[in-house]
């Protein structure tokens, strides 16, 4: 389903028509309310003639059901009283949508399917939230289209892992704001989660730590208890069909040439030292790395890919690329074979060697890389695509050499960092990053770049990392709201855009997450609010 049931109290008590309003968010490009309202009730039908509607079709009503006791018909024609859907009509915007409500019917005009899907997602959100055997719907039509191609968020489930449902539940909600990527990190020094046939160790060894650093890291303390878990291809199969449905792109990262560790201490061959290697326990920028100048480690990441790519369907993978120490590269002998035979300046270089080479590899299968703007240094590999962390600046040097960038700087984006000075804000790796502050960032540096070059800026994306991070609940209370001005970052134009307004929007839109059962934080709806235990 799109999203989660809600409750099952008696449909017989309920009013007879409840009200819509308009609060979307993301903010459309252009809204024009009109008077009057369409009636949906349980004789409206959904007019879809292609698959792609027909499955947005299925998920409105997994939404509506449960507000109103039943599902729409959906039928190939149809002209009162029904939701129309009409893919491929609305030729002006890739993945753009018009959504036309009047008193007789309801048409949406998908530029593609995902511009029918997100009209379907807005039209949600003009529907009421109680309980009722008819709704109305504010008359209105909305033109609108997104700033940006490429809006995502990513979830770490290396440090810590999170259940298939609840995988699909994040997505879910990708999709309910408009954004069509989700970024699975699915390998780190603390543990590697996703299945490879062909070395069983990583699922027996690597997949598993001995115990979790708790508190702070610079604490030093740790629970004792054993933690571990992987997810199997299929699972992994399901999760990317489910996320299609939703016109969500799923890109996995494999980590590399650093925060390797996990796989190292399943197979210590891939290291400068041989081992032994463990499985990190606690956090933070590890040494032991994957070693360049050894090509068995190339063998084996090339076979990892080769199971990985039939799985994930994206043009893009994600390599990493970040925080690689150079320490064990320095006093590596074939390491430093391999910077003389290559004829490379140094480590950085060597660097460079290594992404490259496995972005030949992947180009050599259709696929492109995307990699944390360390992969900057030493100098960026052809057709790589930059993903900018560290502040703008790598995203800013990226585009001047015309490649794509993906904004996701840690000042605005980073929505593992606290959100409230609170004293009783849950433990977090630290920084603040409140909703304003998400809302208020630009991804294009427009005092940075020329005109030109604001072509290369793709999109932004939002990062939710895990150390600290191990429960469902805190999940999303981390991601929520923050994520929903995240959205508008990535779909409303900068004109359109307006913090106290949007707030007025969220009042509303909480609602619907209160519907899907989502932890959300509501400091920014309570400033006297004080912040929610969190369990984790």
């Amino acid at each position: 389903m799109l999203l989660l049931c809600v409750g099952t109290a008696s449909f017989a008590q309920a009013p007879k028509a409840a009200k819509g309003q308009i609060a979307i968010i993301p903010q459309p490009v252009q809204v024009t309310a009109k008077t009057g309202f369409f009636l949906l009730t349980k004789h409206t039908v959904i007019v879809a003639t292609n698959e792609a509607d027909k499955t947005t079709a299925a998920l409105f009503n997994a939404w509506l059901e449960p507000l109103t006791g039943y599902a729409l018909p959906i039928r190939e024609s149809g002209a009162s009283n029904s939701i129309i859907l009409e893919t491929g009509h609305d030729t002006t915007h890739p993945e753009g949508y018009t959504l036309t409500v009047d008193r007789t019917r309801i048409k949406v005009r998908g530029n593609d399917a995902s511009g029918t899907f997100y009209g379907i997602q807005s039209l949600i959100q003009m529907l009421p939230v109680e309980k009722a055997t008819a709704m109305e719907v504010p008359a209105a039509t909305i033109v609108d289209y997104p700033r940006f191609s490429y809006r995502g968020m990513m979830l770490d489930v290396g440090r810590h892992m999170f259940p298939v449902d609840f995988i699909k539940k994040y997505i879910d909600l990708l999709a309910m704001h408009k954004m069509n990527t989700f970024h699975w990190h699915l390998t780190d020094d603390q543990g590697w989660r996703i299945e490879i046939k062909r070395y069983p160790r990583l699922q027996e060894v690597a997949s598993q730590r001995k115990e979790t650093s708790v508190g702070h890291y610079r604490d030093n303390k740790y629970d004792g208890t054993p933690y571990g878990g992987y997810y199997t291809q299929e699972q992994v199969k399901d999760v990317v069909k489910y996320a299609a449905d939703r016109h969500v792109t799923v890109i996995p990262e494999i980590e590399m040439p650093g925060h390797a560790q996990a796989a190292l201490a399943a197979y210590p061959y891939l290291g400068c030292t041989g081992g032994p290697y463990e499985v990190a326990t606690h956090w933070g920028v590890l040494h032991d790395v994957y070693c360049a100048g050894n090509d068995s480690t190339f063998t084996f990441l090339e076979n990892v890919l080769d199971e990985v790519l039939p799985l994930f369907p994206s043009k893009y993978v994600h390599i990493g690329g970040d925080e690689c120490p150079k320490d064990r590269w320095q006093a590596c002998p074939k390491c430093q074979a391999r910077i003389k035979a290559e004829g490379l300046k140094d480590e950085h270089a060597l660097q460079s060697y290594f992404v490259q080479r496995i972005e030949k590899y992947l180009n050599s299968k259709g696929r492109q890389i995307i990699g944390w703007d360390e992969i900057l240094e030493g100098g960026l590999a052809p057709n790589a695509t930059v993903m900018s962390w560290r502040g703008i600046e790598g995203g800013i040097a990226a585009a001047r050499q015309h490649h794509d960038v993906i904004m996701t700087p840690g000042k605005y984006l980073y929505i593992d960092h606290a959100q409230s000075n609170d004293k009783n804000e849950p433990l977090s790796i630290g920084g603040y990053l409140p909703v304003s502050q998400v809302y208020s960032y630009d991804p294009v540096p427009t005092d940075s770049l020329k005109p030109d070059e604001y072509k290369y800026i793709k999109g932004a994306q939002a990062n939710l990392w895990t150390e600290y991070v191990a429960s469902t609940d805190y999940a999303e209370y981390m991601a929520y709201p923050r994520a929903c001005a995240a959205a508008e970052v990535g779909w409303t134009p900068m004109n359109r855009k307006d913090y106290n307004n949007f707030l007025e929007r969220l009042k509303v839109h909480v609602k619907r997450l209160d519907l899907k059962d989502v932890h959300y934080a509501r400091h920014v709806l309570d400033s006297t609010s004080v912040t929610p235990l969190i369990q984790h």
